[in-house]
């Protein structure tokens, strides 16, 4: 009982490890994405119209929902919330397009890609994409559902996935990736934009385009993120747990332990005065 304690110390404080690593790279993507977001917010305050394939809206006939899970166990009920998460999504998804909507499910992480698969009407697409992939398979997967959107094999992207709030706290998430929401865009610009006016090379269209991608790239980059970042706490927290219920019941079987002893050596007591009084 003793050595499952220091075991779950032990992967409480690698997991602690690797929270604290993800959330340092949050703090280190701020500020890209501070910078992305505020050129949006200097196109934005100004009086031109700008088109973009990237936020065309039109008729929903394929919905894909990109699904953020785990690669591991042993994070508590991480997985389970995500994927009940997920059923509600696809009822309401059902609900919001009618019933002939195509759904497509793209999981990322094994516990997840599993899971899936027991989910039924849905269709689901595998990807090279799992929680421990890097930069360049990330960007590549981004490419991936843009191509897909641009192609009409999807009329609408989102993710799912839980946001990070702080190590006992993670807030399950449904967020649109695809069209970007131009509203979402405007509702973030930052009003200290409009007393700043820029000049814009070769024009405020083009910069538009440029700029588009990048915001498409650093939103699924930061969900990876907070995805991971919340894989982590919710280890954690599951750890932790794992060492307070074995504390527990090592007091537990101590006491027990103890009253077994009293009760023998009373009872030998018993013995050796019983002897005496027969003599």
């Amino acid at each position: 009982m003793a050595s499952t304690q220091k075991t779950t110390s032990a992967m409480k404080m690698i997991s602690s490890s690797k929270m604290r690593k993800a959330t340092g790279q949050l703090q280190r993507l701020s500020p890209y994405r501070h910078m992305v977001q505020h050129v949006i917010s200097h196109l934005l305050v100004t009086d031109q119209q700008f088109d973009s394939p990237l936020i065309a809206e039109r008729e929903v006939q394929r919905v894909a929902l990109v699904v953020f899970g785990s690669d591991d166990g042993l994070c508590g009920g991480f997985n389970v919330n995500i994927f009940k998460q997920l059923l509600v999504t696809i009822d309401e998804v059902r609900r919001q397009y009618g019933d002939q909507v195509g759904i497509t499910v793209v999981p990322v992480g094994k516990k997840m890609a599993k899971a899936v698969d027991k989910i039924g009407g849905v269709q689901v697409e595998r990807v090279a994409l799992n929680t421990r992939s890097g930069s360049e398979d990330l960007y590549a997967f981004t490419d991936l559902m843009k191509t897909r959107f641009l192609e009409h094999t999807f009329d609408r992207v989102e993710m799912l996935y839980m946001h990070f709030i702080s190590t006992g706290k993670q807030v399950f998430t449904r967020e649109q990736l695809l069209p970007v929401s131009y509203q979402g865009l405007a509702d973030n610009v930052d009003p200290r934009a409009a007393n700043s006016p820029c000049l814009f090379e070769p024009d405020a269209n083009t910069i538009f385009n440029t700029v588009l991608p990048l915001h498409v790239k650093s939103m699924l980059q930061d969900v990876f993120i907070q995805s991971a970042a919340s894989e982590q706490s919710a280890r954690v927290m599951a750890m932790q747990a794992a060492s307070d219920n074995a504390k527990e019941l090592l007091d537990e079987l101590q006491l027990e332990y103890n009253k077994l002893r009293q009760q023998g050596i009373t009872t030998e007591l018993l013995d050796i005065l019983g002897g005496q009084v027969e003599r």
